[in-house]
């Protein structure tokens, strides 16, 4: 028997520019179903095909397939049809083409509060939702306690879901959503309402949900996150499925491409007349991609200086800094004589040993006259090694070490 349980094929989504559709809850179509029943059984008449008006492909001829306990993550630009195919597959709209099969109960997390509605308490919402999905009520009562404890409501859950705060809207729906044990779980860009520490409580949640075996796919911009949790990835570039594979080589393919678009003299001042950086690379590097780093060996970085005119008692800084803006490590070289021409200077580490990740070089040259020029370096520097470090992100730390373990006697140690 396959153990296929989601399964598109050609998905197209056409949207015309200047309407919107209109989506149906289900508490809408039960409030309508016993406000007047009929309503129920009439069918909506098509707009009229004629008329000038402009469409749109949201998503164009997608197809993939995910096994049973697969974690997939969905990665691509703003804009690129992710959150639209994973409405079509959530049953919140209706593909324009092709078809998309699913097997197994699901539970999805699209929007801030999704599914729920804001005259209800949190506790009828946890409820309701797990009527939807299927759940038992003495099933719901038995999860009840964790899901409020989880979701940090407790002084709030017989409040109106209309009286909280978007944070606490997506804290109770994610903790609703993964405590309720769906088959196969939807999640899109949402963690991004909540506060780091419950970004960090959600992502291990989500980890003891994949290792008991439920399908999961997940949208996000955070490819740390993507790479913690995901085993493999599919990339919608423009409403299609540009490519899809193992994570770290996926992701990487992203991360140079999303580098690579923007120009290096983005966001400088080359007003100096004395001299400016023009680029920057890894030297002889392996892959032959001059900012993508694969290795935990030794890394030797060029950053390429157009020297307009005879420059004496320079100082160089080069700065690293995370997605995040911390500062991981500087150096400088003092005293520097520099002549006409292009220089290229030459960095040589015996590791770089980060978690992988988008990273930003920062260089600069100062004179007794004071700033000659400063540059944060484009295109970003990727490190794209295989994570080594603890499973939990929340205990990963920042650096990416190889280590080994052993159990020895203590008489042995001595």
């Amino acid at each position: 028997m396959s153990n296929i349980v989601i399964r598109a094929e050609n998905l197209s989504k056409r949207y015309r520019i200047g309407e919107r559709e209109r989506y149906l809850a289900l508490r809408d179509v039960l409030t309508r179903a016993f406000s007047i029943p009929s309503r129920l059984f009439r069918l909506r008449a098509p707009s009229s095909p004629n008329g000038n008006h402009s469409h749109i492909w949201a998503l164009k001829d997608v197809s993939f397939e995910i096994s049973q306990g697969e974690v997939v993550g969905m990665i691509g630009r703003n804009g690129a049809g992710k959150s639209t195919l994973l409405k079509i597959l959530a049953r919140v709209t209706k593909p324009t083409g092709g078809c998309a099969e699913i097997r197994g109960r699901m539970g999805t997390l699209l929007e801030v509060g999704t599914g729920f509605h804001p005259e209800l308490t949190g506790r009828e919402n946890t409820f309701l939702s797990g009527a939807i999905l299927g759940m038992s009520k003495t099933e719901i009562h038995r999860k009840f306690d964790e899901i409020v404890a989880f979701a940090e409501v407790e002084k709030f859950i017989d409040t109106p879901l209309k009286h909280y705060s978007s944070g606490m809207q997506m804290r109770l729906a994610f903790a609703v959503a993964a405590h309720l044990e769906p088959e196969i779980l939807l999640i899109d860009e949402v963690l991004s309402v909540g506060d780091l520490e419950f970004q960090k409580k959600c992502l291990g949640k989500m980890g003891e949900v994949a290792k008991g075996g439920r399908t999961i796919i997940f949208v996000s911009h955070q490819m740390n996150q993507i790479r913690r949790l995901c085993d493999r990835v599919l990339w919608i570039d423009a409403g299609q499925l540009r490519c899809q594979g193992l994570t770290s080589e996926i992701s990487t393919q992203y991360e140079a491409a999303s580098s690579g678009r923007r120009s290096l003299q983005e966001g400088r001042d080359n007003s100096s007349v004395k001299t400016y950086h023009e680029n920057w690379e890894i030297l002889e590097s392996p892959g032959g991609l001059p900012n993508i780093f694969d290795s935990f060996g030794p890394i030797t970085i060029g950053f390429t200086v157009k020297v307009m005119q005879p420059l004496r008692n320079v100082q160089h800084g080069l700065f690293l800094y995370s997605a995040d803006r911390q500062l991981l490590w500087g150096t400088e070289i003092n005293g520097l004589q520099l002549p006409v021409g292009k220089q290229v200077f030459v960095h040589r580490l015996p590791m770089l040993p980060l978690r992988p990740g988008a990273y930003t070089w920062r260089v600069n040259l100062y004179d007794d006259d004071g700033l000659i020029d400063d540059w944060e370096c484009l295109p970003e520097l990727v490190v794209a090694t295989k994570p080594v470090t603890h499973s939990k992100d929340e205990w990963a730390g920042i650096l990416n070490m190889a280590s080994s373990f052993s159990v020895t006697p203590l008489d042995d140690i001595r």
